[in-house]
């Protein structure tokens, strides 16, 4: 399979939003609290990523 640069960032942008929608969505369906806010921080995180890797399939859109 042969990717270009814009293809890998736009493939991994979705898994991130995706993980960070499972991750808030995990998040609200846990009475353990520790596992809530565990949830809730990997979302943030993912939601970091996702928006390092929008910012980069912005750059590649220009180019």
């Amino acid at each position: 399979m042969n990717l270009t640069p814009r293809d890998m960032i736009t493939k991994k942008l979705l898994d991130a939003q995706e993980m960070v929608r499972d991750f808030e969505m995990f998040s609200k369906h846990t009475n353990d609290k520790d596992l809530a806010q565990l949830f809730k921080n990997c979302a943030e995180e993912s939601g970091t990523q996702a928006q390092e890797l929008q910012r980069m399939a912005d750059k590649y859109r220009r180019d």
